[in-house]
């Protein structure tokens, strides 16, 4: 295996840290409604920030399989967006610093960027690793926003799981959180519920539940007002295509009564909730995507 420090790049001028903060969110696994994406930006246009580690990625990123955009201007190449996965020091709303990874989820290499990842973590003293990112689920918009925590060990996390057992395609976010609890160390992840019929479409609200989640587990002081401003607009919208579509409130309703009786089950401690005749989530999606797509007129191409 190489060694972990051939995979980055740490600056040489670091300010004092005692026990930083790392939150992670990586492009290229699943984030519905654009949640881990919304955070990254939020803080970014919000905080003070700077690079201070860059990972290697012409040894990470597969060129082919994600091609980077260049710009070819009349005569000649222009300009070349080189992928960037780094880590930035920001600043919160108190001054206290904190570390923010971000960019493609590598394509290879795995076990040795979740090592190079634990070397920067030990080597700058980190004493919480929190990732984030959006999930598409069966539930309704009208709802509040449901987040399924998980983390290295059981105190870190105070949130009842929605899920039990189950088996999903790996992450690199995944693998990273695994192999910190093997370490021994502390990390915390939170997959935010996303409707699935908004899950394609930028969603501020699990945006607003992602970073209050962040909140809760690290007690940085964010910046949340823009993200919460942006939601209701955006929950504004939503209503205002609901609002009067017979079809699509009764799709809407159909979803409140599955997710109030199944959290209602969960609060009575049982997860079996009273058995209910009524369409799948797939099929109330379909549904709603159906009329989305209306609402947006006909294709011009068709």
């Amino acid at each position: 295996m190489l060694n972990p420090e051939d995979l980055y790049e740490l600056d040489a001028d670091l300010p004092e840290m005692t026990g930083p903060v790392l939150l992670h969110s990586l492009d290229g696994f699943v984030d519905a409604g654009s949640t881990g994406q919304l955070v990254r930006e939020h803080l970014l246009e919000s905080l003070e920030h700077r690079v201070i580690a860059r990972f290697d990625a012409d040894s990470l990123i597969d060129y082919r399989a994600r091609r980077p955009p260049m710009t070819f201007d009349r005569d000649h190449w222009a300009s070349y967006e080189e992928p960037e996965l780094v880590v930035r020091l920001l600043r919160d709303e108190a001054g206290s610093p904190f570390l923010m990874l971000s960019g493609p989820e590598p394509d290879r290499l795995w076990e040795g960027f979740t090592a190079a990842v634990l070397h920067l973590v030990k080597r700058l003293g980190v004493e919480l690793v929190v990732g984030f990112h959006g999930i598409p689920m069966g539930v309704p918009h009208t709802r509040p926003v449901g987040t399924t925590a998980h983390a290295t060990r059981p105190e870190l996390i105070t949130r009842n799981s929605w899920f039990d057992k189950v088996q999903v395609p790996g992450s690199a976010a995944g693998l990273l959180e695994l192999r910190l609890g093997e370490a021994g160390r502390d990390a915390v992840g939170f997959a935010v519920h996303v409707p699935h019929y908004l899950a394609q479409s930028a969603y501020p609200a699990a945006a607003v539940a992602a970073l209050e989640a962040v909140v809760g587990a690290t007690g940085l002081v964010l910046p949340v007002d823009r993200l919460r401003d942006a939601a209701a607009a955006t929950d504004a919208d939503i209503a205002e295509q609901v609002d009067g579509n017979d079809e699509v409130e009764k799709v809407v309703q159909a979803l409140e009564q599955q997710y109030d009786a199944f959290a209602g089950a969960a609060e009575r401690d049982n997860l079996l909730a009273e058995s209910q005749d009524m369409p799948t989530a797939d099929e109330l999606g379909a549904q709603f995507e159906q009329f989305l797509a209306e609402r947006e007129g006909p294709d011009p191409a068709g």
